[in-house]
């Protein structure tokens, strides 16, 4: 943490993928031949896949929704990230990937999901969105429409624009810090973030089990379990002083 060795940064801005869920138990869905569930991506994750055959989709998401409402809970990474930001004065803001709400239970606030939420779903044809932990079937009556079958994750598919973009640029332009955690660097357009920090002057870091494809690009990289590297990261800048 050389740029910041003498005093704390002022903003920050921090991204979360996979990595840092996976001590929590969530299972990714998805096989070493890039199968999700036996289905392919196409087949379960897409907006096409949606319209031809929803009610895979809605068993698959049902599926992942009731493994994070009766399983999982918040690791040491997720707690780490509420109480820094709890503790820290400065600007923070968390972006994270992941669509569990685990942040959220371990007291973040200061979150955007960019890629959705699973215990949300939402109306197709108006687009608001409603709180949702029981399994969603296809042919239930929209509370907002009226009509049947218009209810969907409230989920990013590949394919869709990610959310609150226009909030996370203008967070990364001001930020003197940038901190990745968890992330694999192959997504975009998160996978560019870093970029974007480090263009506007912000020091650059990557927490993550093992070099992501990127790792090269960022000034400084820690490896190892989430629940170590992430709590270790922040409890130091935390000790370091509020200039």
């Amino acid at each position: 943490m050389s740029p910041f060795s003498n005093q704390q940064p002022k903003r920050i801005v921090v991204l979360t993928g996979a990595g840092v869920s996976a001590e929590s138990g969530l299972k990714t869905f998805r096989d070493n031949n890039g199968l999700w569930e036996n289905h392919r991506v196409e087949e379960v994750a897409t907006p096409e896949a949606f319209s031809a055959n929803p009610g895979l989709v809605q068993r698959f998401y049902n599926a992942r929704r009731s493994q994070l409402v009766e399983e999982a809970e918040p690791n040491k990474a997720h707690q780490a990230l509420a109480q820094f930001e709890s503790r820290f004065e400065g600007e923070f803001l968390l972006v994270t990937q992941n669509v569990d709400d685990l942040h959220e239970r371990a007291g973040s606030d200061k979150l955007l999901h960019m890629h959705g939420e699973l215990r949300k779903v939402r109306c197709s044809k108006t687009h608001q969105v409603y709180e949702r932990n029981e399994p969603l079937f296809y042919e239930e009556l929209c509370p907002c429409c009226g009509l049947p079958g218009k209810l969907r994750p409230h989920i990013v598919w590949f394919g869709e624009f990610p959310l609150f973009m226009e909030e996370i640029y203008r967070a990364l332009d001001d930020c003197d810090l940038f901190v990745s955690i968890g992330t694999s660097g192959n997504v975009y357009p998160a996978a560019g973030f870093q970029q974007v920090a480090q263009q506007a002057g912000a020091h650059t870091v990557e927490l993550n089990l093992e070099a992501s494809n990127g790792a090269d690009r960022f000034d400084e990289h820690h490896h190892g379990p989430a629940t170590e590297v992430v709590t270790r990261f922040f409890d130091q800048l935390l000790e370091l002083p509020n200039g």
